[in-house]
């Protein structure tokens, strides 16, 4: 039996078929190999087409495929996990009426904020845990007061997962996690929030069915089964959005486990068993992927919107000739400090820990005679790992105190510079794993189609790569005024 795994990133599209039985990753690809286009027409904005993602899907399915390395018949489930926040509307039809506005687009900053005092804000956060910000159900509100003829056709709003879905099955569902990480569930009475629906005008008919992550969400469509070398009716067993998957594919599903990733945007998601939520809105707290009303499971979720962004900007600016190993490599030549270089990483629109303001991105104290790239490149990666920090002091505030990190070794992690940075700045040892999302994504489907009973089950053999600890740097000073340059520019804002 065999598992099918797609992960919708915002860069690209990855496929893996797993081996249900073993474990085994059997073929995994990546599409398109050039990053996929974030449309940006206004300062702030960040769009993407459904259409675009839905081909590319399909384009990734079959030429993992193609590498014959598995019989695309004995495929017996599939899983989804996406990019988390964006909206996609359709119509009637299922015609998609406009391009996704994605994660990182921030024109709803100002309706979230407006509606969340209109609710009150000490009312409305025992319930959904956080502040409506520029999260799906706020752009669909951008959407209504500033796009009307298009609001007036929409028959069903999803998440990014959610329209993959119903492109393969035809039918439209989504989740209490998705809904919660679009800011539409009320965790106190475990149903969709009349208290947003009514405060932005929403009729519930715009809302798919709602089912739990692992269920049956709909069955391949015989002709987009044909299309792609399938058997017809494979169910789709799992869908997540990409931090819960990234927690489940390192193991990370009780409390007091906590999961990090450095890809496009910086994250670090730890679960608990409580329904706590931070009174600014800093960090956010969605159904984890276990979550029932029963055994609640919630993943408080640290965003950094400019962490890999932040990391190819400098290299495309900086070293567009290297490869990322390279870069890596050469960062490792400066000293840890960078002679006194400091980067702020957060040009990637609002950040919600910087509650929403969106300050850019910035290199400070450069000096002509001094600095090279050498410094330059370890500067912007010890800047993202002081976000980190910061991030990681506003979850220990509220009472999270991780012990240890689980992480996947990719990305900004394959960097021995930012690890041990990460490691020396927070105090916090990090495990790093293999660890991919559409492997975890299969591993999903897995457990919806009842392979496997649990998580721990799924993964009870997986084993860690490496355990960096902290080696005694001592950071803090540089640390210090990193965050004494990031206080100067949010009150200036």
């Amino acid at each position: 039996m065999l598992l099918l795994g797609i992960d919708l990133g915002t860069s690209s599209i990855k496929v893996s078929v797993v081996d249900a039985q073993s474990g085994s990753l059997l073929a995994s690809v990546s599409y398109p190999e050039k990053e996929m286009e974030i449309l940006s027409q206004k300062a702030g904005w960040a769009e993407q087409s459904p259409e675009t993602w839905w081909l590319n899907v399909q384009h990734a399915i079959k030429l993992c495929n193609s590498k014959k390395q598995y019989d695309p018949k004995n495929i017996a489930a599939i899983g989804i996990a996406y990019q988390m926040h964006g909206l996609v509307i359709t119509d009637k039809n299922q015609k998609v009426l406009r391009n996704s506005i994605i994660w990182c687009d921030s024109r709803a900053v100002e309706i979230g904020n407006k509606a969340f005092a209109d609710l009150g804000g000490e009312k409305i956060l025992p319930k959904i845990l956080n502040s409506p910000g520029n999260f799906t159900a706020s752009k669909l509100a951008w959407v209504k007061q500033n796009e009307p003829s298009v609001y007036d056709q929409v028959d069903k709003m999803m998440l990014p997962g959610d329209f993959i879905a119903l492109k393969m099955t035809g039918s439209v569902t989504t989740s209490p996690s998705a809904l919660s990480e679009g800011i539409l569930w009320d965790f106190k009475e475990n149903k969709l929030s009349r208290d947003v629906m009514k405060n932005y005008g929403f009729d519930e008919k715009l809302i798919p069915e709602i089912k739990l992550v692992y269920a049956n969400h709909g069955e391949l469509n015989a002709g987009i089964a044909n299309e792609l070398g399938l058997k017809p009716n494979i169910p789709i067993t799992y869908k997540s959005g990409d931090q819960p998957n990234n927690a489940l594919s390192l193991n990370v599903s009780e409390p007091g486990e906590v999961a990090a990733t450095a890809g496009t945007s910086g994250v670090i998601y730890a679960v608990t068993d409580t329904l706590l939520y931070d009174k600014k809105s800093r960090v956010n707290t969605f159904a984890h992927v276990n979550h029932t009303e029963e055994n609640k499971r919630l993943g408080v979720l640290l965003c950094i919107n400019g962490t890999g962004s932040m990391n190819r900007w400098a290299k495309n600016t900086f070293a567009e000739n290297l490869s990322y190993n390279q870069i890596n490599d050469l960062a490792a030549t400066a000293k840890p400090g960078s002679k006194g270089l400091q980067t702020l990483p957060f040009g990637n629109g609002a950040e919600r820990m910087l509650s929403n303001k969106n300050i850019g991105a910035s290199i400070e104290n450069i000096d002509l005679n001094r600095h090279g790239k050498a410094d330059i490149l370890r500067s912007v990666q010890e800047g993202i790992a002081f976000s980190f920090r910061y991030g990681l002091d506003i979850l220990r505030e509220n009472g999270l105190k991780p012990s240890i990190i689980k992480a996947g070794k990719a990305n900004l992690f394959l960097s021995d510079v930012f690890t041990q940075t990460f490691v020396n700045v927070t105090g916090v040892p990090i495990q790093l794993y293999e660890n991919d999302g559409s492997y975890g994504a299969a591993i999903g489907a897995g457990i919806g189609l009842g392979v496997y009973k649990s998580s721990a089950e799924a993964f009870k053999n997986k084993k860690a790569l490496k355990l960096v600890e902290p080696n005694g740097e001592n950071l803090d000073g540089f640390y210090q005024e990193w965050k004494s340059i990031l206080m100067n520019k949010l009150n200036s804002k």
